[in-house]
């Protein structure tokens, strides 16, 4: 009884601190990003103060919104949370960490992304529209690509779960090639999904070139929070996704006891503020490229995982 209770804790305690370190990823990037263009730059916290101005807010909605409309931000959200919630961070072998699979998420993402598109479209103004159909063509190179990618991982260490991938590359130092090509390319898929530089810009409304921000234009209030929340998640999934799989020192092992725990934790925050950073300093150093560039983009993420699948086969046979 008191190891079913400890395990159900170790989960919750998962599921809360993806969800409190979301924002203040979403705000340490912006204060280094602020600090390499030599400004000073808004507080890290300051998303958490944004969502909670949001929360306080009046929601206001179209005329001819549908209950989509009002369904879908907390749809997105929490197949972005669950998915967030299943990538191991601190500690392996938790207790949902069977269902913590690399198909899952990209199921789970993909849901996400189609609820969003929908929602976009729902009250009919054209920039919804326009951020629904790049949304959707970014998607159709995305996900391809990312299948690729956990073909090449899953080939490596036997299993398409997180608890058993993080295990296999903690215990295999070799250096692979296909490895480093399924890293660079989940990078690219992780940069083009977050709708950041040189995707997207997220701090910018122009009609030329936003994607997620055309979406949820129409959002107010809580309605808007919700999504906001659901931006900063899955960021911070795709950074947590990239530290268990490519980087998995400091993860807990199954059954460790809350020193082990306390450790994981202070490593995922470490791994969190090296992909804060060198987002940050990746953004600063890249401008936004155009539009119809960004096949060109998705489409080498595709071709690396393309490579690592054909190289991990190669290596095999020999």
């Amino acid at each position: 009884m008191t190891g079913l209770l400890f395990d159900l804790l170790a989960q919750a305690a998962q599921m809360a601190l993806t969800l409190a370190l979301a924002p203040a990823l979403v705000g340490f990037t912006r204060k280094v990003k602020a600090r390499l263009l030599r400004r000073r730059g808004a507080p890290i916290l300051q998303p958490w103060y944004d969502l909670i101005r949001l929360l306080r807010k009046e929601t206001v909605l179209a005329e001819d919104a549908s209950w989509l409309y009002r369904a879908a931000p907390y749809i997105v959200f929490a197949t972005t949370w669950v998915a967030a919630s299943l990538v191991p961070t601190f500690a392996t072998g938790l207790m949902f960490n069977w269902i913590a699979d690399l198909i899952a998420l990209a199921a789970l993402l993909g849901a996400g992304r189609f609820f969003l598109a929908l929602a976009g479209m729902d009250v009919g103004t054209s920039f919804g529209g326009i951020g629904a159909s790049r949304e959707m063509m970014f998607g159709s190179l995305a996900e391809p690509a990312t299948i690729m990618i956990v073909f090449v991982v899953s080939l490596i260490a036997g299993s398409t779960q997180l608890s058993e991938v993080a295990a296999y590359m903690a215990s295999d130092f070799s250096l692979r090639v296909s490895v480093l090509f399924a890293l660079i390319g989940l990078v690219i898929v992780a940069i083009a999904e977050n709708g950041r530089i040189p995707v997207d810009n997220p701090a910018t409304h122009l009609e030329l070139t936003m994607v997620h921000e055309a979406m949820i234009l129409e959002y107010s209030g809580r309605h808007l929070a919700v999504m906001e929340l659901a931006a900063a998640l899955k960021l911070l999934l795709y950074v947590s996704l990239i530290a268990c799989v490519f980087f998995p020192f400091g993860l807990a092992p199954p059954d460790a006891g809350l020193g082990a725990m306390g450790v994981g934790v202070l490593a995922y925050m470490g791994k969190l503020a090296a992909g804060g950073f060198l987002l940050a300093l990746f953004e600063a150093s890249t401008a936004k490229m155009r539009i119809f560039r960004v096949p060109d983009f998705l489409g080498a993420a595709l071709m690396l995982g393309l490579l690592g699948t054909f190289l991990v086969f190669i290596t095999r046979s020999l």
